[in-house]
């Protein structure tokens, strides 16, 4: 069993922040993949659903942002499962816009959301983190992530949340390599060729025939 958590903040007043991405992979995984409805339970919204043979529990913590970790360790110790059976998906400040990198362990860089589940879980889990690009200094941080995502970020959003249901079945399986191509097909598809064939050589031109009388071809020839 996976448990899958993504991190936000409850409320329509945040929904569609940067902060949110986390909520946003959730809701679109469970929409995709037939996922049971969404209830209340490890304060926070919790969904079945499998992958093959594989049982996942998706999780949106409600305990806002900087309290996840109690949420996280309440899901986690109620379904006896290790900090290897969790992966967090998170809004990344030091990845561009679009970009989606796997970590597993380490620190929590900052984000309070990672901070909380550190201190509940330990760092031994796997994060899925996602860019969201830097508003080019620390204290403006804060601001920055709460607010919503531009309405000229809608088109990236969109196929990375896409790509992320396409390839989840693969992470869940282990194979973060599978799962990161999927994504990378929906936001940067291989382009189709527009280059033409090489033409044919024209073959070449037809000899001009020799018009010449016997006599004119001789005195050409000693010339």
């Amino acid at each position: 069993m996976k448990l899958l958590v993504g991190l936000g903040n409850p409320g329509a007043k945040y929904a569609h922040n940067r902060h949110n991405i986390g909520f946003m992979a959730m809701d679109r995984i469970a929409s995709d993949h037939g996922f049971s409805a969404w209830r209340s339970k490890f304060q926070g919204q919790m969904a079945e659903g499998r992958f093959g043979s594989d049982k996942v529990v998706l999780l949106k913590p409600e305990t806002f942002m900087n309290l996840s970790g109690q949420s996280v360790g309440e899901a986690m110790r109620y379904l006896k499962l290790a900090p290897d059976d969790v992966i967090v998906f998170h809004d990344e400040i030091d990845l561009a816009p679009g970009k989606v990198r796997l970590k597993t362990g380490g620190g929590h860089a900052g984000h309070n959301g990672l901070r909380s589940i550190h201190g509940h879980i330990g760092p031994d889990y796997d994060r899925v983190r996602l860019g969201v690009g830097h508003p080019g200094h620390k204290d403006a941080v804060p601001g920055y992530v709460l607010r919503d995502f531009p309405k000229a970020d809608a088109e990236w959003l969109d196929d990375e949340l896409r790509g992320i249901s396409d390839g989840i079945a693969h992470l869940v399986a282990g194979q973060g390599d599978k799962f990161l191509n999927a994504i990378a097909l929906r936001t940067a598809p291989p382009r189709s060729s527009t280059t033409k064939p090489d033409a044919k050589p024209s073959p070449p031109p037809e000899p001009e025939p020799d018009t010449r009388s016997a006599m004119q071809k001789l005195v050409d020839r000693f010339r």
